[in-house]
């Protein structure tokens, strides 16, 4: 397994972005730029949903222990768009 290292410039050319809520699929299912069935579009609103409920309320429980900061800077982020 691979340790990230989380300076730009020492992570290797052959990862992709980091991602946020969506993975570039669900960007281009939801946004409709892929030409998505409509079962392709369910699935991504799915999948993001999952992450909002799922996974999300623990990386904010992470970033509340161990990095506050961090955390605020999510939830400009959140709630400036």
């Amino acid at each position: 397994m691979h340790r990230l290292n989380l300076l730009a410039e020492n992570i290797p050319i052959e990862m992709g972005r980091y991602r946020a809520i969506m993975t570039e699929v669900d960007r281009e299912h939801i946004s409709g730029e892929s030409n998505p069935s409509q079962d392709q579009k369910d699935q991504a609103v799915y999948r993001v949903r999952q992450r909002i409920t799922e996974e999300l309320p623990q990386d904010i429980e992470i970033l509340k222990q161990h990095r506050p900061d961090v955390l605020e800077e999510l939830r400009e982020a959140i709630c400036e768009n």
